[in-house]
């Protein structure tokens, strides 16, 4: 019976989840390990520079980035008197 309800919790929470999606940033840094590492995951060249201190590396921009556009059914609306 508790076997079940786990389950049932389980499954309800899945269903629920909202799904993963990948992250898209303008900023990527690309390590000196000798594996070609890089992460694309910053926001601001800043934060890159900040990552790589210490470790080596440059930060270039993402050539995939793309910025987000405004959701559907979103927009400004002005005020006329």
């Amino acid at each position: 019976m508790k076997l079940l309800l786990i389950l049932a919790m389980v499954i309800a929470a899945a269903s629920i989840a909202t799904r993963a999606q990948a992250q898209n940033y303008p900023w990527c840094a690309h390590y000196d390990k000798g594996d070609g590492g890089m992460n694309c995951g910053f926001t601001t060249f800043q934060q890159c520079l900040t990552d790589i201190s210490g470790l080596g590396g440059f930060c270039e921009q993402n050539n995939t980035y793309v910025a987000p556009s405004a959701a559907p059914g979103q927009h400004h609306s002005r005020k006329t008197s």
